[in-house]
């Protein structure tokens, strides 16, 4: 913000600022937005990848982090850095929708979500064959976070887990290929940024929430919700991504900061997510929800439903580029 300062003071300090401007070079801002409210663990984690960069580039970036919808909201932020209006955003892997869909690889239902499948996406094959299809969307990715492998269906007045549970359910849908198998049971979903999701539970335009299992404390689905499924249902990361001409123009050092900050903040996401998901069920319980853990069998049960149903869409989605990218994933 910036201060109204008398005639005399403004002059000294107009002329030691020009004094310092000559004998440095202004900071390269870096304008990152982002959906996730204050208190998200990945939100943590981006604000900590921005203070690594600016560590590492010793002052030649200047990282400027827009939370909740603060710059430029869910759905615009691809956009945004593709126009050069800002230079960065975090998006989660549904909000590609059908602009690419590639990127719901990892929402097959109960398909990518072991641990070491997580530790080893960073530089795979299959995150880089990734970043080479979102270059070609005018954007390029340089940090991969990933936020769950515990997904939380939340609802009233009974739990959801069984198929038949689904069926008639107006559920938060997280775009077309990965609602295909919530479809597949007789829900209705609906796709909406998790930023609107706690608004639509509470005003009963949807009846069931969809979210990782520490969103589901950190945006309080507990105020509107009282039962709650917890699941190995999917695997969502929240990548980071710049516009590919202000990444160009850096200097090599500049770039190797934001590089080696994007490499360290993806091992950072992985440890958060992991020690937040172990809390969340407690959270929730102390809360007043009634938490169920999902059982082999009741896994069992919703992934002969919803798998077969996924695999079709995924796979009329993206083609042979599909193919090619479940093979890679196939080899974490």
């Amino acid at each position: 913000m910036k201060n109204i300062i008398g005639l005399t003071t403004g002059l000294a300090m107009v002329a030691g600022l020009l004094s310092a401007t000559s004998s440095s070079v202004a900071a390269e801002a870096m304008r990152c937005s982002h959906q996730l409210p204050p208190a998200h663990h990945i939100a943590k984690i981006v604000d900590k990848w921005a203070a690594e960069i600016e560590s590492l580039s010793g002052g030649e970036i200047d990282v400027q982090v827009f939370g909740a919808n603060s710059l430029s909201g869910a759905k615009q932020n691809a956009t945004s850095v593709a126009k050069g209006d800002i230079e960065c955003a975090f998006s989660i892997n549904p909000q590609w929708g059908k602009t690419l869909p590639l990127m719901n690889v990892t929402l097959g239902p109960f398909a990518v979500s072991s641990l070491d499948a997580l530790n080893n996406w960073d530089g795979s094959e299959a995150a880089k064959f990734l970043e080479e299809k979102l270059l070609t969307k005018g954007v390029r990715n340089v940090t991969w976070l990933f936020t769950t492998r515990s997904t939380a269906i939340t609802s009233n007045g009974k739990g959801l887990i069984k198929p038949e549970d689904f069926n008639g359910v107006k559920i938060r849908g997280l775009g077309p290929v990965p609602d295909s198998g919530f479809i597949a049971m007789g829900a209705a979903p609906s796709a909406m940024s998790g930023s609107k999701v706690y608004q639509a539970l509470s005003t009963g335009v949807i009846d069931a929430g969809l979210t990782d299992v520490s969103a589901a404390v950190s945006r309080k689905y507990y105020e509107v919700q009282d039962y709650v499924t917890v699941l190995p249902l999917f695997s969502i990361y929240f990548h980071g991504y710049v516009n590919p001409a202000w990444y160009d123009k850096l200097s090599d050092k500049a770039k190797s900061a934001v590089d080696e900050a994007g490499v360290k903040a993806a091992k950072w996401a992985i440890e958060a997510s992991e020690k937040s998901a172990a809390k969340a069920p407690d959270q929730l319980t102390a809360k007043g929800m009634k938490v169920h853990i999902a059982t082999d069998d009741d896994i069992a049960a919703l992934k002969a439903k919803m798998a077969p149903a996924f695999d079709a869409a995924f796979g009329k989605a993206s083609g042979d580029d599909g193919k090619k990218l479940l093979e890679l994933v196939n080899k974490l």
